[in-house]
């Protein structure tokens, strides 16, 4: 082989590969980069209010997306926890009355970071319990780079939903040290 060719085939394939690596960044920066839409529901809207700045825009998409696609009503009826209500949660079924509902004490939870969010199905503008968030829902929310509480295998969390950003340990290490923007959450 010739060092022009050579030269030629390298360049080549370093375009092909920043042709690749951008449309994956872009693909990123696009989904961040959402607007915060209106949903259906006025009380997931002020759910969606409490969420980290960067799950806000993916959280608002997620629901009117399974509601096109799917006819689906979902209503947010969990968002950001403080520590105390993690707390408050983690001892159900331990330390108080009641079936355990987390493994996750307080700092160890993406609702704590704001970065989590439980979804439900409604009827007639109510949340009902009859039917839990299946894998046909769930691969929307993939689809926007969220994590499903459904495909873990240490306790399944159907209604869960998280934008994954480091480890808990990782942001609880943020959180401590003041990393955090004008507004308390965390900068990941």
């Amino acid at each position: 082989m010739t060092p022009d060719r050579k030269t030629i085939l390298t360049l080549g394939a370093i375009f092909v590969a920043t042709i690749i690596l951008a449309s994956i960044l872009f693909k990123k920066t696009d989904m961040e980069n959402l607007e915060v839409e209106k949903t259906w529901d006025d009380k997931t809207d002020a759910k969606i209010k409490t969420l980290h700045p960067k799950l806000r825009p993916l959280a608002s998409k997620f629901i009117n997306e399974v509601q096109k696609r799917l006819g689906h009503k979902l209503r947010i009826t969990d968002g950001f926890r403080t520590f105390a209500e993690q707390d408050k949660l983690y001892a159900k079924g331990r330390t108080t009355a009641g079936n355990k509902v987390t493994n996750a004490k307080g700092g160890q939870s993406y609702h704590n970071y704001g970065l989590a969010f439980d979804c439900y199905f409604t009827e007639n503008g109510s949340v009902t319990f009859k039917k839990g968030i299946n894998s046909e829902v769930a691969k929307i929310g993939e689809e926007l780079g969220l994590e499903w509480g459904g495909r873990w295998t240490s306790i399944k969390d159907l209604p869960h939903f998280q934008l994954t950003k480091g480890t808990t340990t990782q942001l609880l290490a943020l959180h401590n040290s003041g990393k955090k923007d004008a507004s308390g959450y965390v900068i990941v």
